[in-house]
């Protein structure tokens, strides 16, 4: 089978499109012949990650497909069935964190950029009916991250403010769709005006360039829930946007990863600083329940073929995208 494989030299450079083994079948196992798969920012990162030493790697978690061979102990799909894939592996129920042993599909096994793949039954659901093959593609690994942010961790409701700086990811997409559907009113930011408009397109109550005075831009408004995922360059003004008593919830950092809080400011503030990423199993579950009551459909900005695979990733790493950006298989 092709699939896109990392390699020998670190970075991008390691990538390559080439000829895999097709994955075997074990009694509690499924294969999926893959429609398409959804890149992420963590596909970037893995080519740093995964080490020249270390054996040929399949990249890529987000993907959806067609059963192709089901292990015997297997009930709950047959083949044939169009499926969605949950990328998390090992996280069954939803706790506090994940469990030990708690990995991510595309490292370090074998990912979807490739004509097939093999998972755990458990990580196998159905596509949602609503869904086309590229919104179920690229779905999974942002939407449950989005998801865990805002109602597992934030914990919003109905009447929030909850503010987006950095709109445009594909988490930061969905969790603008989430928070307008729990009722709540959303802020966006970004670098970007054209952004901010497609934002509000989507329906972002409020849009301001990333680089503006906040406090200024935002003297009206009262922020209850921050979701912060751009770390040193913004981490300030977030913290001094949010209300007393607010919270910030992070889930990555798209600039350096280590900030500075002024400690005295934080705890007469009485602030809360939580930290999320992905998502359990049952979570994933209420979320596909989430999005077909609601009708919530991803934003894709753009698909390539699988052999094009160099210029989705400079894409994305370039963050021309608004939304999320996949492959066809």
């Amino acid at each position: 089978m092709k699939a896109v494989v990392h390699e020998e030299v670190e970075g991008l450079e390691g990538l390559t499109y080439r000829e895999m083994d097709l994955p075997e079948v074990e009694p509690t196992t499924v294969r999926v012949k893959l429609k398409t798969a959804g890149l992420n920012r963590r596909d970037v990162a893995v080519t740093s990650r995964h080490k020249p030493e270390q054996p040929p790697l399949i990249l890529g978690s987000d993907g959806a497909g067609i059963v192709d061979e089901v292990g015997e102990h297997v009930q709950h799909v047959s083949k044939g069935d169009e499926v969605i894939l949950n990328p998390g592996i090992g996280w069954k129920n939803n706790s506090d964190a994940p469990p030990s042993g708690f990995e991510i599909v595309g490292l370090p096994e074998h990912g979807t950029f490739a004509e097939y793949i093999t998972l755990p039954a458990a990580n196998i659901e159905r596509k949602p009916a609503h869904l086309n093959w590229e919104e179920a593609g690229v779905l999974s690994l942002a939407a449950l991250t989005a998801y865990r942010v805002l109602f597992t961790r934030a914990k919003i409701k109905s009447g929030d403010t909850v503010m987006l700086p950095g709109i445009g990811s594909g988490v930061l997409t969905f969790a603008l769709k989430f928070a307008k559907a729990a009722g709540a009113r959303v802020i966006v930011t970004s670098r970007s005006e054209d952004k901010l408009a497609k934002a509000k397109e989507l329906g972002a109550d409020v849009g301001v360039l990333t680089e503006s005075d906040w406090n200024e831009e935002l003297k009206e408004e009262q922020v209850d829930v921050l979701v912060e995922s751009i770390g040193a360059a913004t981490f300030d003004k977030s913290l001094a946007i949010i209300r007393k008593g607010g919270t910030i919830v992070t889930f990555g950092a798209t600039t350096d990863d280590e900030v500075t809080i002024d400690i005295r400011k934080f705890f007469y503030g009485q602030f809360n600083l939580l930290g999320s990423t992905m998502g359990s199993a049952e979570e994933f579950k209420e979320l596909l329940d989430f999005l077909e009551k609601h009708k919530i459909k991803p934003e894709v900005d753009r698909m390539f073929p699988l052999s094009d695979y160099k210029e989705a990733f400079e894409y994305l790493r370039d963050s021309k995208n608004f939304g999320k950006i996949g492959f066809t298989i």
